[in-house]
């Protein structure tokens, strides 16, 4: 069952939502060479908790974590760590979730620590691009599989104007949200458009998807969690929660500025 909310519950999202942006924007700030992930796992479970929400994650199937931390050819899941100090010219995607009088909001961001290359400057403006022309798609009356559609397109635009050929992570993807982090449908990144349910408003969907500087092929390391690239390559994870609403799109964790 794919679950609809009313316009006072996607409110409530909202406000989750904002609990996370502006945690991901101090994450961002203080993210710099030397600090650790644990640091920044701190930072963002103070945050949350300062805001009286719940990290969505600490503890979802025994993560240990408020924050999934991962550098470099790591995808998603990595687990925050004192010993994981970042330095310059990383990339380090930060998924985060808060839980606000029982609704939950979910974001990632890419960031750069430093400066980093051009082509994982690239790779990271690939991300986030895909990622909204998705959100762009998240309309009443389209089917879920036009949102993976406009996702994998845009990425395959971005990798001809920067004449690469981006691996998209297929076996994972975005997601139903709201009174619990991950619901039905499950939305991938990749697919035919006109297929799936058809969006109706009141429908929240976590819409991420996840990009490579090489293939698609993934491998989980033996923590159980932290997911990377199969042949080492560098990766992006970008992610907003979107409500479907007569209005059109609602990016319910976009920072309050709208940026």
């Amino acid at each position: 069952m794919i679950e609809i909310k009313s316009r006072t519950e996607l409110e409530a999202m909202r406000a989750a939502g904002l609990v996370v942006a502006r945690t991901l924007a101090l994450v961002t700030a203080a993210a710099r060479p030397g600090v650790s992930t644990a640091e920044l796992d701190e930072l963002a479970e103070q945050t949350i908790r300062d805001a009286g929400a719940v990290p969505s994650f600490k503890g979802y199937h025994g993560f240990p974590a408020s924050i999934c931390a991962s550098v470099n050819e790591e995808i998603v899941h990595g687990i925050p760590s004192a010993e994981r100090r970042l330095a310059e010219g990383d990339l380090l995607s930060v998924d985060c979730g808060a839980i606000l009088d029982g609704w939950h909001g979910d974001s990632a961001v890419t960031i750069e620590v430093g400066t980093v290359s051009t082509a994982d400057h690239a790779l990271s403006a690939a991300t986030r691009a895909a990622m909204w022309a998705g959100v762009e798609a998240a309309v009443a009356g389209a089917r879920l599989t036009d949102i993976s559609h406009a996702v994998e397109t845009a990425a395959a635009r971005e990798g001809s104007a920067h004449a690469v050929e981006y691996g998209m992570i297929a076996e994972y993807g975005g997601h139903g949200i709201g009174s619990q982090m991950h619901m039905e449908p499950f939305l991938p990144n990749v697919g035919k458009p006109g297929k799936g349910p058809r969006l109706r408003v009141g429908m929240a969907l976590a819409i991420e998807p996840m990009l490579t500087s090489g293939s698609g092929e993934t491998v989980e390391l033996a923590d159980g969690w932290t997911v990377v690239t199969a042949d080492g390559s560098r990766a992006a994870h970008w992610e907003h929660t979107v409500a479907i609403t007569d209005e059109g799109p609602w990016v319910l964790t976009a920072p309050e500025d709208g940026a």
